[in-house]
């Protein structure tokens, strides 16, 4: 891995904190990703399940976590299985985990070699009542392959049809959507190293230069930064290219006058940032584009402050809409008779607005949490409103990523990244000064 190592003392606390969770008498299962093929002998890099990441800080392919907090051999409370590795392996695919480095990374004393699972799960499941199995529950979840996951949970199914059934995934819901200090600062550290694309961005874009030139400019900033590179997808849509929420083509040459929406971000240990920026590429915004901006801004600055302890999302979602209203109001895009004849499943500022305000960010960029369930502090939210005017060639969003306090307003995990409409124009003319 590209990144600096974590400290194991962070995956024992997470992997406290979810047994204390489960039923006496339980054990719960966790699985690596697989390696998906493409084709041929090819395969898409490998990605570690976050859940087995979250408890234990292995990042390699065909490992397995075992937690039984009620074992009668202390020894098996914990137990992790890695792949064998040998010389050959080595050789032609870099070194694995050795038992004493799968140890060191996640703080587990008893690990075995995979060809040991089925011996081991054996002589457990005759000692347990509860099996929790770990299926994605999340809700944009829509998933059409069957994971290593899956196939282990029907194994055992088959096996062992006498056990109760538990699902992992609620308890995980919960526990990952608030953060450890670690885990916020790990988030911290892709903001920074996503800042430091941002700022080479700003450097580059001009009129001519194409969506797929400054998306290669943000991954060459990350990766000599100790990232593996975007945190998901990257959109970098020009003109009406941003009216598209989930454009990601990038093929479009931008043009003078024109606005460029990048929404666009670093991962660093398997979490996430999600930053968007929208900038002018001849590097001045015009009249009209600055006003939409600042209204864009100013409805991002006032959702954030409500991003506090006790918060429902969907309490939350309605007052920026109300804020969004007015600003459309503002703007003339809306009438007041479009305010009177909206109602609560069509609001008027859908129109222009049409996506939620702020979601959990963490390991996933869309990160597990239970929207119908109160805000709580260290918590990591996005906020990104946006304004889209096809009508008029352009689409802005703005996104930050904060971690709710305790008390008072969100801490900015992307403060230092430039957002003023007028610092942008700084930046990207200081060259003619």
């Amino acid at each position: 891995m590209k990144y600096t190592p974590i400290a194991s003392s962070l995956f024992l606390k997470n992997r406290i904190k979810f047994s204390a969770r489960l039923k006496s008498n339980s054990i719960a299962f966790f699985n690596s990703n697989d390696i998906y093929p493409v084709s041929s002998d090819s395969t898409l890099p490998f990605a570690q399940h976050r859940d087995i990441f979250y408890l234990s800080g292995i990042d390699q392919e065909e490992s397995v976590l075992f937690l039984f907090p009620d074992c009668p051999n202390p020894a098996h409370r914990v137990i992790l299985f890695v792949r064998e590795t040998n010389a050959h392996i080595a050789v032609w695919e870099g070194a694995k985990l050795t038992k004493e480095a799968a140890t060191k990374i996640s703080g587990i004393e008893k690990v075995y070699w995979l060809a040991d699972l089925p011996k081991i799960l054996e002589e457990l499941m005759k000692q347990c009542e509860n099996v929790y199995t770990n299926i994605n529950e999340h809700s944009r979840a829509k998933v059409q392959t069957e994971t290593r996951e899956d196939r282990f949970i029907k194994r055992m199914l088959e096996k062992y049809p006498k056990h109760n059934i538990e699902k992992s995934n609620p308890i995980l819901q919960q526990l990952r959507s608030v953060k450890e200090p670690e885990e916020i600062d790990l988030i911290q550290k892709a903001c920074n190293i996503t800042e430091k694309g941002f700022r080479r961005v700003l450097d580059f874009v001009k009129p001519g230069v194409w969506e797929y030139e400054i998306e290669a400019e943000w991954i060459h900033e990350f990766i000599r930064n100790r990232s593996k590179g975007f945190a998901y997808t990257p959109i970098v849509a020009s003109g009406n290219n941003a009216n598209v929420l989930h454009y990601i083509q990038n093929n479009q040459q931008c043009k003078s006058g024109e606005l460029i929406l990048m929404d666009v971000a670093a991962e660093y240990a398997n979490y996430s940032s999600d930053l968007t920026r929208t900038v002018p590429v001849s590097g001045r915004f015009s009249n009209r584009q600055k006003k939409v901006y600042n209204a864009v801004n100013r409805v991002k600055k006032e959702a954030t402050t409500m991003l506090v302890p006790g918060t429902i999302w969907a309490e939350y979602q309605a007052e920026v809409g109300k804020m969004m209203s007015s600003e459309l109001l503002d703007l003339g895009l809306l009438t007041k008779a479009d305010l009177q004849n909206e109602t609560p499943d069509n609001p008027a500022y859908k129109k222009y607005f049409m996506h939620g305000t702020s979601h959990h960010m963490g390991l996933d960029t869309h990160d597990y949490g239970i929207l119908t369930e109160p805000m709580q502090a260290n918590m990591v939210f996005t906020v990104e409103p946006g304004i889209y005017i096809p009508e008029e060639g352009f689409g802005i969003r703005l996104e930050d990523d904060v971690v709710i306090q305790e008390s008072g307003t969100p801490v900015n995990l992307m403060q230092n990244i430039p957002i003023e409409p007028e610092e942008i124009e700084d930046l990207m003319n200081r060259g003619e000064n």
